[in-house]
Parts: structure tokens; sequence; C-alpha cells
């Protein structure tokens, strides 16, 4: 019987130190076993496999559940990692999650596999910000996405650059005359750009640790977090600078 899968992926070790914001303590845990057991959350999730650089599968091991498969370098780029994945779990469907997104909301992943069930034909279901861009891209943080395995086999088969087979949302996404895409609109309440949710420096780390200790890990619905940053300006005023320093860089 196929599964919606979800994979969490911690991408390859760079100047950023990628590897060691995956074992970094959130809440109590490392925070790849943090991001795992929010979206084991989900309703609709029935399996989750963590998948990483060949360098980083021993350790990883060791920071997640033991029922959680690591799957590691044994395959040659994401693209191929994601097809073995999709063929392990038998999936008929991939929710895809990155480490940097602590408060990745569970009811919003089973929006999307609800809205993927409910439009068989569907290759691919996002989110997507008012201004166009996709939800992930704007660091929104509580997001996921969502690939239908067929596509992502296809994709497999078609796909040369290693840019694409890198990044295959992005060779999906841009071909929309092969995969039918779906965009859902992000929530006005998060949909801004003064709030910024997805860790990518020790600022948005502290950030990150302020909104756990003030709502505590009970409360982390998106609803609850959009509620305490409206209240909280000087914090947002700091999110929109980070945003705005990515946006120049």
């Amino acid at each position: 019987m196929s599964t919606t899968l979800c994979i969490v992926e911690v991408p390859k070790r760079d100047t950023s130190g990628t590897y060691s914001l995956a074992a970094r303590r959130f809440g109590g845990t490392s925070l790849v076993e943090w991001v795992v057991r929010r979206v084991s959350e989900s309703l609709l999730v029935e399996r989750i496999i963590v998948t990483c650089e060949a360098t980083q599968k021993e350790a990883l091991r060791r920071l997640v559940p033991p029922n959680v498969t690591v799957l590691g370098g044994e395959y040659k780029d994401s693209l191929a990692r994601y097809a073995a994945a999709a063929r392990t779990a038998d999936a008929s469907a991939i929710v895809r999650v990155s480490i940097d997104r602590p408060f990745v909301d569970p009811v919003l992943i089973d929006r999307l596999v609800c809205d993927a069930n409910g439009h068989p034909g569907t290759d691919y279901v996002g989110y997507v910000s008012e201004d166009g861009r996709s939800a992930l891209q704007a660091k929104l943080g509580v997001f996921a996405d969502l690939l239908r395995a067929d596509a992502i086999f296809e994709a497999e088969r078609v796909a040369m650059d290693p840019a694409d087979r890198a990044d295959i949302t992005r060779f999906m996404c841009s071909r929309p005359d092969s995969f039918q895409l779906r965009l859902l609109q992000a929530p006005a309440r998060l949909d801004r750009r003064d709030i910024r949710l997805t860790i990518d420096g020790e600022e948005d780390w502290e950030h990150a640790n302020l909104i756990l200790d003030a709502l505590g890990p009970e409360q982390l619905d998106w609803q609850g977090i959009a509620d305490l940053l409206a209240n909280q300006p000087d914090l947002r005023h700091r999110m929109a600078a980070l945003n705005e320093t990515d946006v120049t860089a």
C-alpha cells in the first residue's frame, strides 16, 4: 500500500555549519529530532525519512528516533536520493521539510496532503506568498511542500543538469508545461516581510528560542506564533532587517 512520506532534509555541510545546526539543542533535544517529532504530529504523514550527505549519516543516526531511517550519500545527488526514499517507503507522495524550520506546522502539512489527495493529477503542491514568491523562499518557516512520487521518478529520468538534480522543486516549478502545479495561498497573518522563522544564522537562532520560551512546546501552532509576533514590534523589526539583508546580499 502506498504511503505519504515526509523527507526531513539535513543539507550538505557548508561554512554556515549545517550539521552543527542539526545537532544543536532545541527544546531539550537535537534540532533534527525536534523537526522529526514536529512532522510526526501530522495526521496524514505515515513515515519519515531523514536525508543527508554521506559524512553526516552515522552521526545523525544517533540523533533521530530509532524508527526513522537515515539515507546518506550512497546516492549520487538529491534527486536520486528522493527517488530512492520514495521507493523504500512505497510512497505515493513526498512532503519535504528542512531542519532549518523548527516551527514547521503539522496542520499546514496536512492541508498539503489533503489538497494533493483532492487533485490526484497534481505533481507539486506548495504555499505561495501574495507577491508570488514561494513561501519557502520567503523564509516564513512554517511551511513544507509536496511532490508526487511519479513526478519524482519522471524528473529522475529526464533531469540532466546537476543544478536541476540538486533542487527538484526548482526543476518541477520551472516546467509548468511538463508538471502540474498547485500553489496554496499562505495565511495572511504570516505572509509578511517582517516575519522570519527559518534559521539561517545566530540571530535567527536567538529569535527561535525567544518564541519557544514565550509559548512553550505545546503552543507552537502557526496561529499562536502569529499572535505572539503581532505584539512584538521590536522582534519583527529585527526579522524584517534580516529579510532585507537576504534580499540585498
